[in-house]
Parts: C-alpha cells; structure tokens; sequence
C-alpha cells in the first residue's frame, strides 16, 4: 500500500511538471501586443488606411477579423474613401518596402472591429 502512494506521488510530480514546461509563453507575449486603435480609416478598391489621430501616423490596414470592410461598406457611401471614425483592436507589423504597403508607416492588422461611425468625435481627430 505504501508503494502505491509513492507511485501516485511520482505520476502526480511528473504530470505537475509536464503542464508547468509545457505552457505557451509565446501565445501570451502576443496577446500582450494587442492595442486597441482610434482614428480614422479610408477604405475603396486601392486604398486602405488608418490615421491615428494622436499620432497623425498613416497605416495601411490589414483585416484580418473580416468585419472591418463590410462594415465600412454597410454605411452606404456613394463614393470610396470616405473617412470614418473607427475604435479597433490591433497589431503593428513592419510594411513591405516592395508593395503598396510600403509607402506606409507600418501596416495594421485589424483582429476585432470595436466602433465604426460616419460621426467623427472633436478632437485629434477633427479636421
């Protein structure tokens, strides 16, 4: 009997241990790198980008969340590249010098569409 709680003792260790070295520290540093974004975003058939309105940085913009431009084109304008006021969550990436992206201060990846509005807020963001 004592030799069985030894043995549960050890598996008990042993499976502790696995879960503790087996974590994703990865997938949590990314988590962190995650921002939520406010400013102003134009998007039409060859341009789509974002104005931060605190920064005045312009970047081109990648939906990844796939809500981003039908949301945009749902607010029924009648021409492309309207400006709206748009609250995403986000990450930076380093644009690509050899496309359109390039001319861009960084490129945006959007993972979830907060706000959308016609309506741009006093402020920063005013023009």
């Amino acid at each position: 009997m004592h030799t069985n709680k030894r043995i549960f003792l050890v598996l008990m260790l042993v499976v502790t241990a696995f879960a503790a070295c087996n974590r994703n520290p990865k997938s949590e540093d990314q988590k962190d790198k995650f921002v939520v974004s406010k400013g102003l975003y134009s998007f039409g058939p060859e341009v789509k980008s974002f104005t931060d309105c605190e920064e005045g940085r312009e970047y081109w913009v990648v939906d990844s969340a796939k809500t981003l431009e039908l949301a945009y084109s749902n607010l029924g304008f009648e021409k492309p590249y309207v400006p709206v006021y748009i609250e995403v969550q986000c990450h930076f990436v380093k644009s690509d010098t050899t496309t359109v992206t390039g001319d861009y201060d960084s490129t945006m990846v959007v993972t979830k569409l907060l706000k959308i509005s016609k309506q741009i807020p006093e402020g920063p963001c005013a023009q």
